[in-house]
């Protein structure tokens, strides 16, 4: 499975000179998991990482949408219009999660595992095979969404059966700031973690910036590359990782909820948002209201989820770039002659 943004391990070598490098790869959250850490204590990094990893499987287990998981038993209990109690933890995920649904009108909507299912991207391998539209017709008849769930102290309910959660667009950003945490909690001060191309540095490497690469969607290599600051992370929703084919047309993951079908009129969205807290959760979140709005809204959504450092490709590869990320991004052979910079 390609990854969404492309790690260039020639310039963290070059950069971080005598300082050792403890690197370790997983595969976790369906994609792989890369963490790299600069210490000049290997064992320290190296149980910093383990740390990590441990979490991170902690929260794959917990959260998994159709294995055996807490948010599965809620997804039942939903089903069976049963109000289910849930831990602390998850509570506060959906309560975040309601609120950046609605800042991205809810484009962005972990509701609609329902869906998501019918298309067959729940699963590692799924099928070049189309729902029937009448399935996709009566989902939409019913519209369920992450709106319907009340959460009342640590007791969920629905006012609609067919909500089903589905972390996959959410989770891997939450990762992503818990994992910068624990590596500050250690004593890690530089490193860089990537989880399926969604990536957030931490500090720098020995006094330059940790550089990673955007992925092309359409060409092997990247697109370009650009400079992260301690605290900035980075994502990309793209068409090219999760998608079939039939009959020539791409289906991709990314699905309209107002449509009940993949969005198409977009191959990749790169938003790098600033240093903050929640900067690997909003990695991962707002990339995807923005890729599924389409070439008229997608900016006044940026601009809505406060993401001023945007690239979009659309879907005949015309490339718009915020001037705040063009400023910092180096392409690949050169500036694109089909480059639109907006404001």
């Amino acid at each position: 499975m390609r990854p969404l943004l492309t790690l260039l391990l020639a310039f963290w070598l070059a950069a971080c000179g005598r300082t050792p490098l403890q690197e370790q790869q997983a595969y976790v959250f369906g994609t792989r998991v890369e963490i790299i850490v600069a210490s000049a204590e290997p064992e320290q990094g190296r149980r910093a990482i383990a740390a990590v990893l441990g979490e991170f499987d902690r929260m794959h287990r917990a959260y998994h949408a159709w294995q055996p998981s807490e948010l599965s038993e809620l997804n039942a209990a939903i089903a069976a219009g049963r109000p289910h109690a849930v831990s602390p933890e998850l509570a506060d995920l959906i309560r975040d999660a309601q609120q950046l649904s609605t800042q991205g009108d809810y484009l962005f909507d972990p509701g609609i595992g329902e869906l998501i299912h019918l298309w067959g991207f729940q699963t590692d391998e799924f099928k070049a095979e189309l729902p029937p539209p009448s399935a996709i017709a009566a989902w939409l008849a019913e519209r369920p969404s992450l709106a319907d769930i009340v959460v009342d102290g640590t007791t969920v309910h629905s006012r609609k059966r067919h909500v089903a959660f589905d972390f996959g667009g959410y989770l891997k950003g939450v990762a992503l700031d818990r994992a910068a945490a624990i590596l500050r909690q250690q004593g890690i001060q530089n490193a860089l973690i990537n989880i399926g191309g969604n990536v957030l540095a931490l500090g720098d490497r020995k006094g330059r910036a940790w550089r990673v690469g955007i992925q092309h969607p359409r060409q092997p290599g990247p697109l370009a590359t650009v400079e992260l600051h301690d605290g900035e992370a980075i994502g990309t929703s793209g068409d090219y990782q999760r998608f079939f084919e039939v009959d020539g047309q791409r289906y991709a993951h990314l699905l309209d909820p107002r449509r009940g079908y993949p969005a198409d009129h977009t191959q990749a969205v790169t938003v790098l948002l600033p240093a903050g807290p929640h900067a690997g959760t909003l990695s991962d979140v707002v990339s995807k209201p923005i890729f599924i709005a389409g070439p008229e809204h997608w900016q006044r959504l940026a601009k809505k989820m406060g993401a001023d450092q945007v690239l979009r490709v659309d879907a005949d590869g015309r490339l718009f770039v915020t001037e705040a990320l063009n400023r910092r991004l180096e392409f690949i052979g050169g500036r694109p002659a089909d480059l639109i910079v907006v404001p």
